[in-house]
């Protein structure tokens, strides 16, 4: 070989050891997060048309395994404190549904506890010792025991309810009552059940409901309604203590009262709250647009355009971005709000709906309910923004995400 061409021949290796270097050190800086041997993390997918859970591996990034359970499950709820995550079974019109019970360092089946007709989600108290469940066909709520798997008793509530929604200090519950257009508030003993303390009518149509804040160990002081039906959403005082200094405001706050009803956009359909409990958002379904509200002051900040049909959103644990699902446009929307603007989108698979965040944040699932499966977006990637990473099968009609992180106990 030449002089010439032996020098060509190094500087084409030097330079491709140097390009693959770079492309190494890329792969570093970006890879997944390194999690203890003893590390699980688990996202649990309910599957309406096949009466399933697909359990995927957040951590592998894969499919680990297909639970069968009761007819369409619908709602999923991990419990805070224990390793276990219950499953809603609807049922059929003809029948009462259940509350499958996961056990999510086997993910097995390990218990169902029967409710009452057509449920369809589960509110868990911040201990993980109760449950409450809304059963629509039969008007009414049953209160689980977590501890022993069992049912405590059942409570009347009114029309068609959908949600029973425990506050995170425990002293309250919520109820929305779509078939009455009203919002039901329990006081919560220490022992035995839920006694009913106020109603509050007028929200048509009511979906979601928001207790704020989310601190357990603050007092829970307010709830806010999705009226989807009137285009607003009810903001709602919630009883505090005689002698607490939210007491003492004027007027006092010792008894449940309306505190303001909120024109947002059409069709409001479900919050998503920063964890500073400070803003929640309203994905307007009919118009699409989400409204920012202010828990504070129980004023609209304003109503922005997102995508077509949002549906469901996540807030990041900086209190810095939104994340929506845009079941109309097959993609998922992203809001800085600090910075009050659209900061992106990501394609997804077809009618994205529920949607969940992995703990430490670096993926966020949303289950698509057109195309049976679930997008896993990688927030952070070689192109600086959020990319697509994979799609995993989950089932017909997927509906709900829950997640469950946790490390293994000798």
């Amino acid at each position: 070989m030449s002089p010439a061409l032996r020098r060509r021949a190094v500087l084409l290796s030097t330079t491709l050891f140097s390009l693959a270097l770079l492309s190494l050190a890329g792969c570093r800086r970006l890879r997944f997060p390194e999690a203890p041997a003893d590390y699980r993390e688990y996202a649990y997918v309910t599957s309406g048309g096949t009466g399933t859970v697909s359990i995927l591996n957040v951590v592998s990034v894969q499919s680990e395994r297909t639970l069968k359970v009761g007819p369409n499950p619908t709602g999923a709820t991990a419990n805070p404190v224990r390793n276990e995550v219950y499953v809603v079974n609807t049922g059929d019109e003809s029948g009462n549904g259940s509350v499958s019970v996961i056990d999510t360092t086997t993910n097995s089946i390990t218990a169902t506890i029967p409710v009452h007709r057509q449920p369809y989600f589960i509110s868990v108290d911040s201990k993980g010792q109760r449950g409450y469940v809304a059963n629509s066909g039969s008007n009414d709520v049953s209160v689980l025991d977590l501890v022993q798997h069992r049912v405590l008793g059942v409570i009347g509530v009114g029309e068609k309810p959908g949600l029973a929604k425990i506050s995170p200090d425990g002293q309250s519950l919520a109820v929305s009552n779509r078939g009455s257009g009203s919002v039901s508030l329990f006081a919560v003993p220490a022992t035995g059940l839920p006694t009913l303390r106020a109603a509050f009518d007028g929200c048509t149509g009511v979906t979601d409901l928001a207790i704020i804040p989310l601190d357990p160990a603050q007092p829970s002081s307010k709830v806010f309604a999705a009226c989807s039906a009137g285009d607003t959403v009810m903001a709602i005082q919630l009883a505090q203590a005689t002698g607490s200094w939210e007491a003492k405001q004027d007027p006092p706050s010792t008894h449940d009262r309306l505190l303001a009803r909120l024109k947002v956009g059409r069709d409001p359909v479900q919050f998503a709250i920063k964890p500073d409990g400070g803003e929640l958002f309203i994905s307007n379904f009919g118009s699409d647009s989400f409204t920012e509200i202010s828990t504070w002051t129980n004023d609209v900040g304003g109503t922005y355009k997102i995508g077509t049909k949002p549906s469901q959103g996540v807030v990041t644990a900086d209190n810095g971005t939104l994340w929506i699902t845009n079941f109309g446009a097959d993609s998922i929307s992203l809001y800085s709000i600090d910075d009050g603007r659209i900061a992106g989108s990501v394609r997804a698979g077809g009618g994205p709906d529920a949607i969940a965040m992995s703990a430490d944040e670096h993926l966020v699932l949303a289950a698509n309910s057109r195309s049976g499966d679930v997008a896993v977006i990688r927030t952070v990637s070689n192109h600086a923004g959020p990319e697509l990473l994979t799609m995993l099968p989950a089932g017909g009609n997927p509906n709900s995400i829950a997640i469950k992180a946790f490390h293994l106990t000798k």
